[in-house]
């Protein structure tokens, strides 16, 4: 089958429609644009054009990323900053996205999530049942020291 060129403004369209539906960083319009058989002088004009016309904004991204993240999948800021770092964000970025989280909220998520699951990992051996709880919560991207600091409390 025979894959269909596109033209610098058909992918540009193609592009915009992309970004509107959800926030994109750069890495992932440029991966797309590539899959797409665009040349690389093309994919920088097109990315050019998408951030001056607000379609594509880092900063916008890593902010709607973090609170998405925290906030539906119940992520720790370690792998949030993670997870936006692999996606070749500058720091100023991540750490705009992560003040998106509320202290309250992360504090009251937090102790939530490890609530759950210490009700629901029950073993006889109490090292075991630590082991369970601290890997799960580290997992999700939690502090070590809030984690620990939790174990000591319960």
């Amino acid at each position: 089958m025979k894959k269909k060129i596109l033209t610098l403004l058909e992918a540009q369209k193609k592009m915009e429609h992309y970004c509107a539906y959800q926030e994109r960083c750069h890495k992932e319009v440029v991966k797309k644009l590539q899959e797409l058989g665009m040349i690389p002088i093309s994919i920088d004009t097109i990315v050019s054009k998408l951030v001056e016309d607000n379609y594509l904004n880092e900063t916008r991204f890593a902010q709607s990323y973090a609170r998405g993240k925290f906030r539906i999948k119940k992520w720790g800021k370690i792998r949030i900053r993670r997870e936006l770092k692999a996606r070749d964000l500058s720091d100023y970025n991540i750490k705009k996205g992560l003040e998106e989280i509320p202290d309250l909220d992360y504090n009251t998520t937090f102790w939530a999530l490890f609530e759950k699951r210490k009700k629901e990992v029950y073993e006889n051996i109490p090292s075991v049942q630590k082991k369970k709880i601290i890997s799960y919560m580290v997992y999700r991207g939690w502090e070590l020291e809030k984690i620990y600091e939790a174990m000591q409390e319960n």
